[in-house]
């Protein structure tokens, strides 16, 4: 293994620990300086690619653009859709397209406006190929569409697969769809067509070997976290606002049933506790009560009428003495309570 495959693997494996640490620290600082970590990172791609940077190894040829930078970015929205979810996905990939097709864009016109001030070429700057853009924007889309499309389907309960497995099919999916797709828009037609497919799939495979220990590692380590974890989404969930839409209503729903749960709760207390507030009028002769109407009535009936309280009749000792004093009701009838009428 010669030194430029030993710079490229640890650029590589650096990259990729960059992408995945700063996801990590999404909740400590935003998501911010991950998304601009992003953007860079695919700016880059997009120049390097443009320079067509390489480099072989064992009769095989590594471009430095999809090796290396691709590949960081691919791991960026793989973390960012296990994890976060897809609105926040689709904000992922809406800033690698828009920044992959405006990267060329910016290098036309640097060197349209280079030509206009001067006859020498612009050598700084790689002359984007139109066909060859076109071709990796929209393989793009597909690409990470596609990784959330896979990433659900494989993890059916009806597949039984282990996460391990269900990463690295995800990932090496991705990886060779991006290989047919790319290499057929950008050189179908040529007569290398064929020779750079069966070339790219190869290096792929080998780039998703080398990318796979990370990912998964990443993934474990993250899973295990209290607050984190692995959800299963509809399968088109990246297009549609299903898992959205599901999650709202559920905590919306959630909430009825608590409010109703706490209205019920409130009833059955009101229900079941009934008080006397405030003055009460009270006559210091016969006992009667005056109520807000300015009636009077027996202090029994206003508070059976104010309170769930119920009376029964009976004599204390000193009315007994009062009421029999030759002796009264034998000790089974003073026991007995007879209900207002």
């Amino acid at each position: 293994m010669n030194t430029d495959t030993l710079i490229l693997i640890g650029e590589a494996l650096t990259v990729y620990f960059l992408v995945l640490w700063a996801h990590s620290l999404r909740h400590r600082f935003g998501p911010v300086h991950f998304y601009a970590l992003i953007g860079g990172l695919t700016a880059v791609m997009s120049w390097v690619t443009d320079a067509g940077m390489k480099v072989e190894a064992m009769g095989i040829t590594f471009y430095v653009g999809s090796t290396v930078f691709y590949t960081s970015l691919l791991l960026g929205v793989f973390v960012i859709y296990v994890f976060d979810g897809p609105r926040v996905t689709r904000i992922m990939i809406s800033t690698v397209v828009g920044v992959s097709a405006m990267v060329p864009l910016i290098a036309m016109a640097l060197h349209m406006q280079n030509a206009l001030i001067n006859d020498v070429p612009l050598r700084d700057v790689p002359v984007p190929s139109l066909r060859i853009n076109s071709a990796s924007v929209l393989t793009t889309l597909v690409d990470l569409v596609f990784l959330a499309i896979v990433w659900e389907i494989l993890g059916k309960p009806s597949f039984r697969l282990k996460l391990w497995t269900r990463t690295f099919l995800t990932l090496l999916g991705v990886m060779w769809l991006d290989v047919v797709l790319f290499s057929t828009l950008a050189f179908a037609g040529t007569e290398n067509f064929l020779s750079i497919m069966q070339g790219t799939l190869i290096t792929r495979f080998l780039v998703a070997v080398l990318a796979f220990p990370m990912l998964f590692a990443y993934i474990r380590w993250q899973s295990r976290k209290v607050s984190v974890t692995l959800e299963n989404r509809p399968v088109l969930a990246i297009l549609k606002q299903i898992a959205e839409i599901e999650e709202e209503l559920g905590a919306a729903q959630e909430e009825i049933e608590r409010r109703k749960k706490a209205e019920a709760d409130l009833q059955k207390a009101l229900s079941e506790v009934k008080t006397l507030q405030g003055m009460i009028p009270i006559c210091a002769g016969c006992k009667n009560v005056r109520d807000d109407q300015g009636y009077w009535q027996r202090i029994e009936s206003y508070v059976q009428d104010h309170s769930d309280a119920q009376f029964s009749h009976g004599l204390c000792p000193e009315c007994m003495k009062a009421y029999f004093p030759h002796g009264g009701p034998d000790e089974t009838e003073k026991g007995e309570d007879s209900p207002v009428a």
